[in-house]
């Protein structure tokens, strides 16, 4: 699913599991539809200066 809603994001690996394309990436519309619909919530986001957790709202920051 992440492949397919985000495809300049994500891609899919030799076993057919959706894997990132860049570590760090901007945020778009189409990549916030891929968080949405992981089944499996594996797809957190983040402001990259502060660590703030922007998808899902509840993620804490690393430390």
């Amino acid at each position: 699913m992440c492949a397919g809603n985000a495809p300049e994001a994500f891609a899919l690996d030799a076993g057919r599991r959706s894997r990132p394309v860049a570590e760090e990436t901007d945020a778009s519309g189409p990549l916030f539809t891929a968080a949405e619909s992981c089944p499996v919530e594996a797809i957190t986001i983040s402001v990259l200066d502060t660590g703030e957790p922007v998808f899902p709202p509840d993620f804490p920051p690393e430390e």
